[in-house]
């Protein structure tokens, strides 16, 4: 496959949200990231700070600042802080925390840095980096991971004892920020999201205090975390999740002439509906460059009938597939083929997205193939893709989650590729992109998904009915508003 297509083939789940703090209730309408601005203290004790931790502190003079504050969207390279932390253990975040508070800073946490809107980066404030914080324990069911461990890292590890977890696909995304976030991927009918497999976390709160939160401890915070994103209740520094088997995985990748796209989106929605929850598929509608549409869906079934689940959708759609292709693979090569290898490079793009809240009617399906097909006859590199949800995803887990869309029918991500620094007139053409596919689902959207965030959306669009108990609870454990951003409740 080539780079694109890795990058478009199973865009759900595949970014998260890369600030790896508890609940993130997202409002901007501004496309920086945050600076520290007035609040940042006059003359911190830099030195001081420095030898107190176990990790190391990046300035703009110290040699690696650069890499140090880099995201995985160049588009963010400018953005400087006053300084980056790279944590070795809880302890640094612990006093990361308090001399932020102390000196009037405003603080950011960094997993994957994977943030659509490079919330992981703040001007003239302290980033937190947790990249470090990154060992792994398996016991009896139980994965014990740090926060800053990577998805290939994670699957790489749980491969040795035929274990897994329903996670995203691309490699180098943190398993903070997608958790989370939710946490879409190819699993998520048959067994829930990301977060709905956790079982306890280990947070540092605005008042410096370490928690390890569950259904039982701090129980509104641990229904906070599981979902909401990341950005105002905490820094999640380690995870334990219960694991699922690590089974064969049968794949089918089918493709249909642009002729065909209205039928294959209404086939494709009503598998979503009626499909077993072994069964997931994710719809890909690519603008082309010579002005033309490509459709295709790639499936799974864990089961490892490929060839039943594929003929099902088929028949949904009423027309065999132009071309075909079933295979079986192992967890870890599945895991190799989605993520398009054990790493990815850094990339230029814009992003959002719409929860649709059910099946899309004739005209709706219209206006949204009208969208990419405007992009590309714009010779705009754009796609939009559709994941499922239902399933086991439909369910709240034991304790409760944050995550609004359980009813809903799936997630489409508007997705532009951008040079690594675009240039103002094309984030403009990505943005006109993403602007008129909201505005071609808007009777259908329910609201956005939180590890997709972008720019210019209100607080009430992320988080559904679960946003007046997140108010609550960020007023219960961050009552002074530490944790504040332009990507944050405020």
């Amino acid at each position: 496959m080539g780079q694109f297509d890795r990058r478009t083939l199973l865009k759900a789940g595949l970014k998260a949200g890369a600030v790896v703090t508890a609940g993130a209730l997202t409002s901007c309408s501004d496309t920086s990231p945050a600076s520290a601005g007035a609040n940042t203290a006059a003359a911190p004790n830099w030195n001081s700070f420095s030898r107190s931790l176990k990790g190391r502190l990046f300035m703009p003079s110290t040699a690696g600042y650069a890499a140090a504050h880099q995201l995985f969207n160049p588009r963010w390279d400018s953005v400087q802080p006053a300084a980056v932390v790279k944590a070795a253990n809880a302890t640094d975040v612990q006093k990361a925390i308090n001399f932020a508070r102390g000196n009037k800073l405003v603080m950011v946490p960094k997993g994957g840095g994977h943030s659509y809107v490079g919330a992981s980066t703040i001007s003239k404030g302290l980033m937190v980096d947790l990249g470090a914080i990154r060992g792994m324990s398996y016991t009896n069911g139980v994965l014990t991971v740090g926060a800053g461990a990577r998805l290939y890292d994670v699957h790489a590890f749980l491969d040795k004892y035929g274990r897994s977890l329903p996670t995203g696909t691309c490699p180098t995304v943190g398993v903070a920020g997608l958790t989370l976030g939710g946490g879409l991927g190819i699993h998520t009918r048959a067994f829930g999201l990301t977060c709905d497999r956790l079982l306890s976390m280990g947070v540092i709160t605005a008042d410096g205090v370490a928690r390890n939160v569950s259904t039982t401890v701090d129980p509104d915070l641990f229904w906070a975390l599981r979902g909401s994103g990341g950005g105002n209740l905490g820094v999640v520094t380690s995870f334990r999740f219960a694991t699922i088997p690590a089974t064969k995985l049968g794949f089918f990748r089918l493709t249909w002439p642009e002729s065909k796209a209205a039928a294959v989106v209404r086939g494709w929605q009503k598998f979503a509906q009626s499909a077993p929850i072994t069964s997931w598929v994710n719809l890909h509608i690519d603008a082309r460059s010579n002005g033309t549409l490509s459709i295709h869906v790639l499936g799974i079934s864990t089961t490892g009938n490929a060839a039943a689940a594929a003929a099902q959708l088929e028949s949904f759609v009423g027309s065999r597939a132009s071309t075909r292709s079933i295979t079986v693979k192992t967890h870890l090569e599945a895991v190799k083929y989605l993520g398009g290898g054990t790493t990815s490079p850094r990339t230029g793009f814009l992003a959002g997205s719409d929860v649709l809240k059910g099946p899309m009617n004739a005209a709706t399906i219209t206006a949204l193939l009208g969208a990419v097909k405007a992009a590309a006859r714009a010779k705009t590199p754009a796609t939009a893709i559709i994941d499922p949800l239902g399933g086991q995803a439909a369910k709240q887990p034991t304790g409760g989650a944050s995550w609004p869309w359980r009813s809903a029918l799936g997630v489409i991500q508007w997705y532009c590729g951008t040079p690594a620094h675009p240039t103002s007139a094309q984030l403009k053409i990505a943005q006109t992109f993403i602007t008129n596919g909201h505005r071609a689902v808007r009777a259908y959207s329910a609201g956005g998904y939180v590890n997709y965030v972008e720019t210019g959306r209100s607080v009430s669009t992320y988080y559904g009915a679960s946003l007046t108990r997140l108010r609550t609870v960020k007023k219960k454990y961050d009552p002074a508003n530490f944790f504040h951003t332009a990507y944050t409740l405020v």
